[in-house]
């Protein structure tokens, strides 16, 4: 086990963090796992453990958020795109630049989050119906991002806000999806874990803080309404699309 006093301040704050907006919201704030964990441990290391606490939040989020609030209907479409989209993202992985995919899926969400501040109004809950193409495109599209950029989240988002879904249809529904995408990209990780044991260790130090991190997220949840957590999600998303677009940038200029 780690003994760095500083790696469980920074460590824990980041696990609480991560757990509370996947409870809350559906997810979110995973992308700032990464280079807050990054501060204390290798990069490798810090991928590997998020890689790890996350497929660990999703199992007890789904305990939270049971089929009663998984939009089947959607998810007929989502979860067949999303495995097929990954399934892409394997088989051109060595020829895709990742960094021209994290720019493009950054720049795309934060057209679609400033189209939304800009209107200044919310979807009403159900206000469009089921798009079978639509969800099966953002399906795809993520489950390729998510392999080849860990960039997942924002394309699902961008279908399931545009929704309109009451607010625990459309966590429940975000939950359920990336379990499945998440555990899909367990087994690559945990290979890369066994080489790497110290990154192991750190997520089992980290894993007390899931489940407290999971009941607080869903205390949020409850007590936001509809309004104020659609605007939460979409600032998450916000801030997710900017610091995709930042990173691919920064990358791209090196």
């Amino acid at each position: 086990m780690p003994g760095d006093p500083l790696f469980y301040l920074v460590g824990w704050a980041t696990t609480l963090v991560i757990a509370i907006g996947k409870s809350a919201f559906g997810g979110g704030l995973a992308i700032l796992g990464i280079p807050l964990l990054a501060m204390v441990v290798s990069p490798l290391d810090a991928a590997i453990m998020v890689a790890m606490l996350v497929s660990l939040m999703d199992l007890l989020a789904l305990r939270s958020f049971g089929r009663e609030t998984w939009s089947t209907p959607d998810l007929a479409w989502l979860l067949p795109g999303l495995a097929a989209g990954i399934g892409i993202g394997y088989v051109v992985f060595v020829r895709i630049d990742p960094r021209i995919v994290t720019l493009v899926i950054g720049l795309t969400t934060l057209a679609f989050t400033l189209q939304w501040f800009l209107k200044g109004r919310l979807a009403a809950a159900g206000a469009r119906p089921v798009s079978g193409r639509l969800a099966l495109l953002a399906g795809t599209v993520s489950g390729f991002t998510t392999f080849v950029a860990h960039a997942g989240g924002p394309p699902v988002a961008m279908y399931l806000l545009s929704r309109g879904l009451p607010k625990s249809v459309l966590v429940g529904t975000t939950i359920a999806l990336f379990t499945l995408g998440n555990w899909l990209k367990l087994p690559p990780y945990f290979m890369l874990g066994l080489k790497h044991p110290d990154a192991l260790w750190g997520a089992l130090a980290l894993a007390p803080a899931v489940p407290l991190g999971i009941w607080l997220g869903h205390v949020v949840h409850r007590r936001l309404d509809q309004k104020k957590l659609f605007l939460c999600c979409y600032a998450l998303l916000a801030v997710a699309a900017l610091k995709l677009t930042v990173d691919a940038a920064l990358a791209l200029l090196r």
